[in-house]
């Protein structure tokens, strides 16, 4: 009788033992706050404006943004071997946000019946672009490969290039943490794109080249080049 008394005393103890791991692993499994807090950040704002752009053979395999009038929204990517979508917050700077403002007028999207894709040049192995607009009780959807309406084109780039913008930043910001020694190669994509007139507000990076170029987890030529981007985005402003 003793040997048994023993035994469910035993398995009492380990019943209460796994409930209290149990217990303590979904304490640990809440979100932390600062988690909590940007995702409500997030999906504070109600979008009026989407961009998509999709291509699935591309690195970039699919990007969507969307923002408010404000130009708060966020921009979520694909990328060509990756399961998971990524996710980053979006606030476009006055002179972003006003070039775009300006080209949707210009098209009159919502009351326009317009079709955008060209009737005689389909470029479908480019990638297929969808603009979008959803105000009050109207929307419009837009779907197109190429198109030969100058204002369309227009928007379409502008997007393009707060794609380039973010998602660079977002690669640096990945750089920095898991593979610092890969951000060489990351500026001069950037280098490139400060080139081409690549990037949608130039000015709206200073502020973030200003913390890699003084971020002692880059390599040294790293910083260097970062500080000379800065220089010249600084000097392009006089």
């Amino acid at each position: 009788m003793k040997f048994r008394s023993n035994i469910i005393i035993s398995f009492l103890i380990i019943g209460l033992l796994s409930f209290s791991a149990f217990a303590q692993s979904k304490i640990n499994s809440r979100p932390k706050d600062d988690e909590i807090n940007k995702v409500s950040k997030i999906n504070a704002k109600t979008p009026v404006y989407f961009y998509e752009f999709s291509k699935p053979e591309f690195i970039i395999s699919k990007v969507v943004i969307e923002h408010d009038e404000n130009g708060e929204g966020k921009i979520t990517f694909q990328k060509r071997d990756y399961d998971e979508d990524f996710v980053e917050p979006l606030k476009l700077s006055e002179k972003t946000l006003e070039k775009l403002k300006t080209l949707w007028t210009e098209l009159n999207f919502l009351d326009s019946v317009e079709k955008y894709q060209s009737a005689e040049r389909d470029y479908g192995h480019l990638g297929t672009i969808k603009l979008r607009i959803e105000r009050d009780e109207k929307k419009r959807t837009e779907e197109f490969n190429w198109t030969e309406n100058l204002t369309a084109k227009a928007l379409t780039d502008e997007y393009r290039k707060i794609c380039n913008q973010f998602i660079w930043m977002f690669d640096m910001n990945v750089s920095r943490i898991n593979q610092p020694l890969e951000s060489t190669q990351i500026m001069k994509r950037l280098d490139s794109y400060l080139k081409r007139n690549e990037i949608s507000d130039p000015n709206q990076m200073i502020p973030f080249l200003k913390a890699v170029s003084d971020d002692e987890r880059f390599p040294l030529i790293t910083r260097n080049h970062a500080t000379r981007l800065l220089k010249d985005i600084e000097e392009s402003k006089k």
